[in-house]
């Protein structure tokens, strides 16, 4: 069963300040890029994997979507998913990812943000997602960009002719790796891009398109701090289809 840090109340307090758990999509950097990607909700059976409080779900609703599940490891993401309701249209079910099973063709779009990095038999996962789509069914998500997860100390470092640099840590070796990130030994899966993309590949997916996530200058413009984004992705955008 995958770690759920989430549940714990350090790590849950921790997450619920952040931009995003605050201001929803709007608060996610990456948002606009990944919306891009996604296809027309109107009238789709839509399956969101690790759907925490719900922001996705609830814009799936407003555009249309004509059946929303949102499933999530953690009790406390659920409970405050359902709490912002709406009372019908969506619903929300505990999943462990690394266990999961969906109907075969339930869905038509499955979505997952930020996720998939604590998910560790990903072939699994992504072969029960290719199953549970239609023909034609698209599949995306965001996740951690490897480049990003691989450092094991914490913020910049600084070389000889004094220029910042990410110290990149064994980026070939994969497997878990632990982290202090809102709580102390969260478990992260590292793999490399061409391990996600070949995995995919591998479970029957068409590849449509991949993003190493850069905010755009009218981004950076309005939240500098957003500079620091480019020197390093921090997020891995992937569309796919059945």
């Amino acid at each position: 069963m995958a770690q759920n840090i989430y549940d714990q109340p350090d790590f849950f307090a921790g997450y619920g300040q952040l931009g995003r758990s605050v201001e929803g999509l709007d608060g996610a950097a990456e948002w606009p890029a990944l919306r891009a990607m996604l296809p027309e909700v109107d009238g789709l059976r839509i399956v969101d994997l690790g759907c925490g409080f719900g922001w996705f779900c609830r814009w799936a609703h407003e555009h249309g979507a004509r059946q929303i599940l949102g499933l999530d490891l953690s009790e406390k993401m659920l409970d405050r998913a359902r709490a912002a309701g709406p009372d019908t249209g969506i619903t929300y079910a505990r999943a462990d990812l690394d266990e999961l099973s969906l109907p075969p063709a339930g869905f038509d779009l499955a979505y997952s943000s930020l996720a998939l990095h604590y998910v560790e038999n990903i072939e699994r996962l992504f072969g029960t997602v290719h199953q549970a789509l239609v023909p034609g069914g698209r599949f995306v998500f965001s996740t951690e960009h490897p480049i990003y997860m691989a450092p094991t100390s914490p913020g910049w470092s600084i070389d000889g002719d004094g220029k910042k640099t990410w110290p990149v840590d064994r980026y070939l070796v994969e497997g878990p790796r632990q982290t202090d990130w809102l709580a102390k030994g969260v478990v992260k899966h590292h793999r490399t891009i061409g391990t996600t993309l070949n995995t995919l590949i591998r479970t029957g997916f068409t590849i449509g398109h991949v993003e190493e996530f850069r905010p755009t200058d009218a981004q950076i413009a309005a939240s500098p701090d957003l500079a620091e984004e480019l020197e390093r992705p921090m997020f891995l955008l992937v569309s796919a289809r059945r």
